[in-house]
């Protein structure tokens, strides 16, 4: 916020700086050139005398005002400074919350990936197993069927053996005997 300057204060000012370049003569070789430096100090001092005394307090009020404007503005630095760390500090904390909430995620997508692949794995293998066992059981079966096709080849070969034996035994035992036998049929039933 700027204070509006009084003109009055800048007068004092004025008078200050003309002092000071009275009281340094434009001197070559100890000479002065174009006025009396003691004569204009003396001038400057009795304008400074001659002003009201209000305007001697504006002035000294204003170089308070300058005061309290130059420590509120340190205060203000002091403060933007540490405003400045702070944010700095919370940035630097959230950064970090960033990144180890990234790497936890990261490393919990490893894992449903790792488990995902395990799975897959595990589908696959599974897969094959069945395949595998359908196969085998395939296998089996179709040798249990030749087996039983076979032994049934192998019983029919011996029951048609067994039969012809035992019509040739029936046939000789017909020619051998008078009486009419009866089938073989109807004497299994009698027993």
């Amino acid at each position: 916020m700027a204070i509006r300057k009084d003109p009055t204060i800048d007068v004092l000012r004025l008078l200050d700086n003309l002092k000071t370049l009275a009281q340094k003569p434009k001197c070559m070789l100890g000479i002065a050139f174009g006025y009396n430096a003691e004569e204009m100090v003396m001038q400057i001092e009795k304008i400074r005398a001659t002003l009201p005394r209000e305007v001697k307090d504006a002035a000294s009020v204003a170089k308070e005002s300058e005061r309290i404007i130059e420590g509120a503005n340190e205060d203000a630095a002091r403060a933007m400074d540490q405003a400045k760390a702070q944010a700095e500090r919370t940035i630097a904390e959230a950064k970090k919350e960033a990144e180890r909430l990234i790497e936890q995620a990261r490393l919990q997508q490893e894992q449903m990936v790792s488990d995902s692949e395990i799975l897959k794995l595990a589908k696959a293998q599974a897969d094959e197993v069945r395949h595998t066992a359908e196969r085998e059981s395939s296998q089996m079966r179709r040798g249990a069927d030749r087996y039983a096709h076979d032994v049934l080849s192998n019983l029919e070969s011996v029951v048609g053996r067994v039969l012809s034996q035992v019509e040739r035994g029936r046939s000789e035992l017909e020619k051998n005997e008078p009486e009419p036998v009866a089938p073989m049929k109807e004497r299994i039933k009698a027993l």
